[in-house]
């Protein structure tokens, strides 16, 4: 209930400004000199429901060992990011209550109760919390930082920082929070190291056999499993709910300058947004014809291949110079357009995986109502290959991969940035093991111990 309601916060938020209904709510209490509206319209508690639930346990301490005690105990929890991980925990719950609900599929997840010393690598936390946390975590930050530059009523940088600090803290803990609590996270060779193991990860090709530990693409699979199994009823809340990306494009694009400097009013804006989808169409061929000519180019023609690539981008750039002087379009406008089309790109890519999957579902089941047992398994191969084969599929996991890679860096660069700073990396040791520094401990004995036994 308390992601859902950041969810409907924000999503409420950014539909009240992108409509222009923000505005016009704050323009009419400015008329009246209704102080109270406009002071409505800005509103957060600063008492958070996780403030509240902290509540039990300083009264169970305070009555236990004294409130001073309570207070001291709080304090120190703070300082040893137990509000990090208790936030981060919160979305693990939210991800797989929610995918068990729509698609089922519960089961046993095996958890270590040791004391964890050891350092786990980049691509093994991104395959642990990458659809569970970063996804949402970056899908957050595109809506705050949407409702800043539109946004009416937090028009000045204290009104929204006090308007959406629990919502940062919510996205900071959910990208970050892996990184942060992982030992020796900051190390410099041992960053150079995970992004070398995650740069071969997600660029090795999977195929019969190859785990998902090894390969990108059998990850890739694996993740989608659970869509193969699921019934219609969680088919078709998926799609409804990639649809939100699709309002929200439009929101954006009717903001654009080359829509507002214009006097026809919606009508433009929905010529502007069908243009959009022709422009997203567009980038999506041509990627498709790059990934055409790698495959039978970029061999033995090499230099058919960078011609290729030479004629797509005079395109790009004669069409992005029409735009400029037929629509008034601005360096503004590109990058707002970036903003609503990342989203966008993944909204399609999880309709596009989920319209094949049906697909394929719908296929395979009408083999198995018109074929005897011995060769369903042959033809719903066949079939499936069949699908796969018209070279959709290879374009949607081209695209998916791309998003992945994206998030992979903008996740890994501030890592590596904090990397270069050798305090960063002794401060995260001293965080960690606190606990253990206190009591006269020295940490590379803990290292050394598995080491002694074996």
């Amino acid at each position: 209930m308390v992601v859902f309601t950041v969810y409907f916060f924000l999503y409420g938020r950014l539909y009240l400004s992108l409509s222009g209904l923000e505005e016009a709510i704050l323009k009419y209490a400015s008329a009246r000199g209704n102080n109270s509206l406009k002071a409505a319209m800005a509103s957060q508690s600063i008492v958070q429901l996780g403030i509240l639930t902290v509540l039990p346990m300083v009264m169970e301490i305070g009555l236990e060992r004294g409130f001073r005690t309570a207070l001291g105990d709080i304090i120190i929890m703070q300082l040893q990011l137990a509000s990090v991980f208790f936030t981060f925990s919160l979305g693990t719950r939210v991800h797989y209550f929610g995918r068990t609900i729509l698609h089922g599929g519960a089961k046993y997840r095996a958890t270590g109760r040791g004391f964890v010393v050891r350092h786990e690598k980049f691509a093994e936390n991104y395959r642990l919390y990458s659809r569970s946390h970063f996804v949402k975590g970056l899908e957050l930050m595109v809506l705050l930082i949407c409702y800043r530059l539109y946004g009416s009523a937090a028009d000045d940088g204290i009104s929204y920082a006090l308007l959406s600090f629990s919502m940062w803290f919510l996205v900071l803990s959910w990208l970050f929070a892996p990184f942060l609590l992982n030992p020796s996270g900051f190390e410099w060779q041992k960053i150079v190291e995970d992004w070398e193991d995650w740069s071969k990860w997600i660029s090795c090709r999977g195929g019969i056999g190859v785990p998902s530990v090894k390969s990108w693409e059998s990850w890739w699979e694996e993740e989608q499993e659970h869509l193969r199994h699921t019934g219609f009823i969680g088919r078709l809340f998926e799609i409804i709910l990639s649809i939100r990306f699709f309002i929200y494009q439009y929101g954006i694009v009717y903001h654009l300058n080359m829509t507002t400097s214009s006097r026809q009013g919606i009508r433009l804006s929905i010529v502007v947004y069908g243009l959009s989808w022709l422009v997203i169409g567009a980038v999506l061929i041509i990627l498709k014809i790059v990934s055409m000519g790698r495959m039978k180019f970029s061999a033995d023609f090499q230099l058919m291949f960078r011609l290729l690539k030479l004629l797509l981008f005079i395109g790009c750039i004669v069409t992005i110079a029409m735009l400029f002087y037929f629509l008034n379009l601005t360096v503004g406008d590109i990058f707002q357009s970036i903003l609503a089309f990342m989203p966008t790109g993944w909204a399609l890519l999880q309709v596009h995986v989920m319209a094949l999957i049906i697909c394929q579902w719908i296929i395979d089941d009408w083999v198995e109502f018109i074929c005897v047992e011995m060769i369903i398994g042959q033809i719903s191969q066949a079939c499936r290959t069949l699908v796969k084969g018209i070279g959709m599929w290879g374009s949607v996991k081209a695209l998916a991969r791309g998003y992945e890679y994206m998030m992979g860096v903008l996740l890994f660069a501030p890592i590596a940035i904090l990397a270069w700073f050798p305090f960063v990396s002794e401060f995260q040791t001293r965080l960690l093991f606190n606990q253990a520094f206190s009591r006269g401990l020295q940490i590379q004995r803990i290292l050394a111990g598995s080491k002694k036994q074996a």
